[in-house]
Parts: C-alpha cells; sequence; structure tokens
C-alpha cells in the first residue's frame, strides 16, 4: 500500500467515526426527548405543563423556529469574521456541523470545536491554528454574553428596566461581568511582563498563549466588521425566541429580568449532558422562576425554546456535515492574511 492509499484509508475511517459520532448523538437525543415527553405524562404535576404546550399557537412556533434559524445565520457570520481565509462555502458547512455537535454532544461546544479541528486536519490545515482561532470566536461570543449580561444587569440596577431584587439580581451580577470584561481585556498586557524563553514554566507558555489569543479578539472589537453583528445575533436573536415561547403561553417576563435569567440559566448548560436536557432546562426554569416569571409557564416555555434551539441547529448542522464529508479530499485553499491593524 503507497503512502497516498494508507492516507486516504485514515481519512475516510476519520469521516466514518465522526459520522457515528454524530449519529450516536442524535440517536441518544430521540431517546431522552422520549422519556422527557413520558416523564411530562406520567407525573400529575407536570400534566399543566404539558397541557400548556397541547394548546399552543402555531404562529408563535413558526416565529421561534425563525428566530432560531436567524440566530444561526448569526453563528456563521461570526464563524465567517474569524475564519477570513477560509473559502465561503467550506466555512458555512463547518460553521453549521460545528452547531450540530455541539448540539447532540455531551460534551457541548467542545464537540463542535472538535469537528472543525478534524476538517482542518483532514485537509491538511494546521490543528493548532484552527484551535486558536476558534478560542477567538469563543471569547468574542462569550464576550457579547458578558456584556449583554453587564448591560442588562446595569440598566436593572439604574431602574430602567425591571426585575425582582434590582440590586442584588440586576446591578450584581452586572458588575461580575463587567469586571470579567475588564480582566480578559488587560491580559494581553500582563503577558507581555512575562519573557517567553525556551525553558518557559507551563504557566508562562499557557499566558502567552492566552493574552494573543485575547488580543485577535481584541482586535475585532477595536475594528469591527458588519459580521460582527453576527455574534450579536447569534445571543440575542436566541434571547427574543425564549420571549416568544413565552408569548405562545401568555405574558412575557419583563426584557431585563428574562434577559438576566437566560444569561445566568444557561449555566447550567455546561453540565455533560446530550443536548443539554434537563440540565439547561432546569437551570433556564429555575432562573426564570427566580426573576419572577410563573413556574408551569416557566416550564413550558423552557421546553418549547429547548426543543427549537436543539433540534434547529441539529438539522441544519446535519445537512451541511453530509455536504462537507465528500469534499475531506478536496485541499483547503486559503486567502491572504489579513495586515496588521492600527
Amino acid at each position: 500500500m503507497t503512502d497516498a492509499e494508507e492516507y486516504e484509508g485514515r481519512r475516510a475511517d476519520a469521516a466514518q467515526d465522526e459520522g457515528k459520532r454524530l449519529r450516536n448523538g442524535i440517536i441518544s437525543l430521540v431517546v431522552l426527548v422520549i422519556l422527557v415527553g413520558a416523564l411530562l405524562l406520567a407525573v400529575p404535576g407536570l400534566r399543566d405543563v404539558a397541557d400548556k404546550i397541547a394548546d399552543v399557537n402555531p404562529w408563535w412556533i413558526a416565529l421561534a423556529v425563525t428566530l432560531e434559524i436567524l440566530s444561526c445565520v448569526g453563528y456563521v457570520l461570526a464563524f465567517r469574521m474569524v475564519f477570513y481565509r477560509i473559502p465561503q462555502l467550506l466555512a458555512i458547512r463547518v460553521a453549521l456541523s460545528e452547531m450540530a455537535f455541539g448540539a447532540v454532544l455531551p460534551v457541548g461546544g467542545a464537540g463542535g470545536i472538535a469537528v472543525g479541528a478534524w476538517v482542518a486536519k483532514a485537509k491538511g490545515g494546521s490543528v493548532r491554528r484552527f484551535m486558536e482561532r476558534s478560542a477567538v470566536l469563543f471569547l468574542l461570543t462569550s464576550g457579547i454574553n458578558a456584556a449583554t449580561l453587564a448591560l442588562a444587569g446595569l440598566l436593572v440596577g439604574i431602574g430602567l428596566l425591571h426585575a425582582p431584587h434590582h440590586i442584588l439580581l440586576g446591578l450584581l451580577p452586572g458588575l461580575v461581568a463587567t469586571g470579567g470584561i475588564g480582566l480578559f481585556w488587560v491580559v494581553p498586557s500582563v503577558a507581555a511582563r512575562f519573557i517567553l524563553v525556551e525553558d518557559s514554566g507551563r504557566f508562562v507558555r499557557w499566558l502567552h498563549t492566552t493574552g494573543r489569543v485575547v488580543e485577535d479578539a481584541k482586535d475585532h472589537v477595536k475594528h469591527p466588521s458588519w459580521r460582527m453583528l453576527g455574534a450579536v445575533g447569534y445571543l440575542w436573536f436566541d434571547i427574543a425566541m425564549l420571549w416568544v415561547s413565552f408569548r405562545a403561553f401568555g405574558n412575557a417576563p419583563p426584557v431585563g429580568a428574562l434577559t438576566l435569567a437566560f444569561l445566568i440559566g444557561y449555566l447550567g448548560n455546561v453540565l455533560p449532558v446530550p443536548g443539554g436536557i434537563g440540565a439547561l432546562d432546569g437551570g433556564l426554569t429555575g432562573a426564570l422562576v427566580l426573576y419572577g416569571a410563573d413556574p408551569a409557564s416557566a416550564a413550558a416555555a423552557v421546553l418549547v425554546y429547548h426543543a427549537i434551539v436543539l433540534w434547529i441547529p441539529t438539522l441544519l448542522g446535519t445537512l451541511a456535515f453530509l455536504r462537507l464529508r465528500p469534499t475531506l479530499h478536496e485541499p483547503i485553499v486559503l486567502g491572504p492574511e489579513r495586515p496588521p491593524r492600527r
């Protein structure tokens, strides 16, 4: 067997393995969804939630699906902004595939990054470079989350937006988010104080790598392109979709309370559960109740929200992945680097 044949064999095995991971993840999701549905029907205390979902107006669901599609488009735009050297069609397929893997695999967002790194390796690209650019994208989207939390918290704190306990549940989270943004903003300056030499310790190497990633993310913030709106839309369309999910059952919580509850409740999604089923639902519902939402309405809205935010990216990403796999043998032709911006 020649080296080329061996390489193609390894590429085919890798493609098959990634396909199996996605397939097994979708099967796990289907089983979990069936179990959750059976639980709603079997437990008397949860039947009110099931009744609310059964009576929902389908036009609200259609609007929620549209908003989720727009959120997916936002992620694709943000991905294109960071991975500007990758050809457009390939970037769209990788971004959507990442969303599908991130949705269905227990490792969450790490599963999405892993499939992107797999594509980069299969096409002969630099996995290390891909991981660094993925870190930049993660910082930008996380920065939008933190900035939104800070803005909503501060506006609630000063009384322009409404939420219960405006100091404890509004101003305090806003100040914490603001402090987190400030902490990351100075990382490159701190890293510059440590000289990187060949025998530098692990911490110094990590600090310099993190500082370089943060500096790249800061460059996108200081010199934003129109695709930065995609990073904003990726989050804000999701929040709007939760608001619409509430309106499907009646009144929604105030915007400030809903936004803060969304961002805080989403921390439950860090648990390694396929699709975040149970973890995200519990975190979001608990946070919404804490911010004044009716428990039954919150549970129903979150279940509708989670179903849409889970299956729309999964379906779109699976289609993109199926179109991506046959192109793995094609070498990637990167565009030019951008000149340094001052």
